[in-house]
């Protein structure tokens, strides 16, 4: 179960890192938010899954798209292109060539969205 305020203090945590234009990977993450074992990435996945369960319901890009796996090529884990595409913005699979397009198209977005976010505050 995810905590309202660890998944409120990763998305500061990850705004920040959207105005600096950076990506991290899940266990950075873990470390930066100093998550306790046990299970430290599990815990930040379900915090993310949360992040962008919000983002669809407010119609704004994922702010996951931040978090990328250290053995992906730059890319999230296929985890979250399955959640992406059952929350109806993704098609394809979660390990095919359309998830660097569509990652990079996210990741710009988000980027662009999140990191510009105090100036239309």
């Amino acid at each position: 179960m995810v905590h309202s305020s660890f998944s409120e203090r990763m998305r500061a945590y990850l705004t920040e890192l959207a105005r600096c234009r950076g990506t991290m990977t899940y266990r950075d993450l873990a470390r930066a938010l100093q998550v306790q074992p046990p299970n430290t990435i599990r815990q930040v996945a379900d915090a993310l899954e949360v992040l962008m369960q919000e983002d669809l319901t407010n119609g704004v890009p994922f702010l996951a798209a931040l978090v990328v796996s250290r053995v992906g090529n730059g890319l999230p884990t296929p985890a979250f292109f399955f959640l992406a595409g059952s929350l109806g913005r993704f098609e394809g699979s979660g390990t095919g060539p359309e998830t660097q397009i569509y990652h990079a198209q996210e990741l710009k977005s988000a980027w662009d969205h999140w990191g510009n976010l105090s100036e239309r505050t």
